[in-house]
């Protein structure tokens, strides 16, 4: 066996997830709550910001009262950013100005344009929860709170009471994977790895590179020699692959050769589009530019339904959260702006009927991004002077964008910025949420199509909440 051979059976079982080899074994039982194919199209895009995003510094109060208590509590230590600074938004159902991070006019616009909202103080609950009921011990807390591995597990799988196997964006899929029958492209796709998100019980994840390698490059299967000693040498790949599926455990993994198999020969035929959006050079970037061909590609692949992961790290801003290089807050949330834009863009293009990439659909009604995060992080600074941060907190805000976004406003409840105020856990800004992951997961799920009868499956606490649909999507 040719060492490229070898390549290929190690990545393309980890191509397809590495959680993939124990659902294949385990059974599971899916609701046939739908028809065997839908008519239309939508995806989920999850934007994971790695490292717990700031959310005190991305979305600012600016009447006189707000922006006075956020810089009593940051000003003197130099992590407020200046009130001239921040881009001014009047959300509909607020009654009082806001402001966007300085760095983030593409989000001002998208936000004027009723295309993007924001969710205020969301974060992991069991039930809720309010100061006194924490402080007290009376109410039921999430798991390992301020964590950063825990509390990146309790966004991802939306249950925190317990450790879950598997995350929300892939129980959506579990339940949902009988809509893209009889297509065998993966329901659930990362651009940054396996993640949590992604795992289901019965569907496969599919784990592939960023923008910088074409979606006909990567899955390749090669193999050297002449055109008949490749033929041979597959054929001989397929007995191989073929031998002992009495085992459990050898036919788990020859099902997962053969899914990535069929991956790959659905990418190899993919022509290269050219866009004519322009994708910033960023990590992030190049993610979603991947995502976005994929989208554009959902016809070949006979998709209805898709789930997408990315991700951008380096949002653990103890120190040098402000600045303008590196892995400031300042700089990411540029990034972000301009990824979540760039990608906007291309949505709008592939919705043109002038474009000749036109899908014939509004494909931005059809696709959703949102983001999710480790946690938010302390109002209170890190510290004071050059190269201050802040320190790991709990609810933040967050983004979603779509032309099906009911933007131009906020949902859920914008907190009191005060230290040890009616908000505050402790006494430092930790904010305690006012709404759930599970809240805010299930109205993308709904919107996605999840039916009624599988809500408790997919989010077992979300009925501990008085209300499941927060209303922003339409």
């Amino acid at each position: 066996m040719s060492q490229t051979r070898r390549d290929f059976l190690r990545t393309a079982a980890c191509a397809l997830g590495g959680a993939a080899l124990a659902s294949t074994v385990e059974s599971f039982s899916l609701v046939d709550a739908y028809a065997q194919s839908a008519t239309d199209y939508r995806a989920l895009v999850c934007v994971f910001l790695n490292g717990g995003n700031d959310g005190n510094n991305m979305i600012v109060p600016l009447d006189p009262t707000g922006y006075g208590q956020y810089s009593t509590a940051r000003n003197t230590a130099g992590l407020a950013i200046p009130q001239a600074s921040l881009l001014s938004v009047s959300p509909t159902s607020a009654g009082r100005a806001f402001g966007f991070h300085t760095n983030m006019p593409e989000m001002r616009s998208l936000f004027n344009q009723g295309k993007l909202a924001v969710v205020c103080n969301t974060g992991p609950l069991v039930e809720p929860l309010t100061q006194q009921t924490y402080r007290n011990g009376s109410g039921k807390r999430p798991l390992q709170l301020f964590s950063h591995s825990d509390q990146v597990a309790l966004w991802q799988t939306s249950i925190a009471n317990t450790v879950s196997q598997t995350g929300w964006g892939g129980r959506i899929a579990d339940r949902m994977a009988v809509l893209n029958n009889p297509s065998t492209f993966s329901h659930s796709v990362s651009i940054a790895g396996v993640s949590t998100f992604l795992t289901g019980a019965a569907t496969r994840q599919l784990a592939i590179a960023d923008g910088g390698t074409a979606l006909a490059g990567l899955l390749p299967l090669d193999m050297s020699g002449t055109t008949t000693e490749r033929a041979s040498r597959r054929a001989a790949f397929d007995t191989i692959r073929a031998a002992d599926l009495e085992a459990r455990l050898v036919r788990a993994s020859a099902d997962i050769r053969a899914g990535a198999l069929q991956t790959s020969a659905q990418l190899t035929q993919v022509a290269f589009k050219n866009f004519t959006t322009v994708f910033p050079a960023t990590s992030l970037g190049r993610q979603l530019l991947q995502v976005g061909r994929i989208i554009a590609e959902r016809a070949r692949f006979g998709m209805k339904r898709q789930v997408f992961f990315v991700q951008a790290g380096g949002y653990d801003t103890h120190t040098n959260q402000r600045g303008a290089a590196g892995n400031t807050q300042d700089n990411l949330l540029l990034q972000l702006s301009q990824a979540l834009n760039a990608f906007h863009n291309l949505l709008t293009e592939l919705s043109t009927p002038s474009s000749q990439f036109y899908l014939g659909t509004d494909v931005t009604r059809e696709v959703t991004a949102f983001t999710l995060s480790d946690f938010g992080r302390t109002l209170q600074p890190s510290g004071s002077g050059a190269g201050v941060g802040s320190d790991h907190g709990w609810g933040s805000h967050h983004l979603v964008l779509g032309g099906a976004v009911k933007g131009g406003d906020f949902y859920g409840t914008f907190p009191t910025l005060v230290t040890n105020g009616p908000d505050d856990a402790d006494n430092r800004g930790r904010w305690i949420p006012t709404t759930s992951v599970e809240q805010y997961a299930a109205t993308l799920a709904s919107w996605y199509g999840l039916s009624t009868s599988d809500f408790p499956a997919v989010f077992p606490l979300l009925d501990r909440f008085p209300v499941t649909n927060l209303g922003f999507m339409s």
